[in-house]
């Protein structure tokens, strides 16, 4: 651990919205869907993935982000 502050943390204060973004604002993976899902990432989940894209594109992504 580094005894040095982080100087990017913003402490106890809310994420400002100019560093937040959506993963369907670029380029996502199918792993990448699959943690914006909440699931574990292994064979069954990436291949749910990999068919979810395929059906639905960048909405794919959109569908599970706030």
């Amino acid at each position: 651990m580094n005894a040095e502050p982080d100087k990017t943390s913003l402490g106890d204060f809310p994420t400002p919205d100019r560093l937040l973004h959506a993963g369907s604002e670029g380029e996502f993976t199918p792993e990448d869907l699959v943690l914006a899902s909440g699931r574990d990432v292994n064979p069954k989940t990436l291949a749910w993935a990999e068919r979810r894209m395929a059906e639905k594109g960048r909405a794919s992504m959109d569908e599970l982000l706030p």
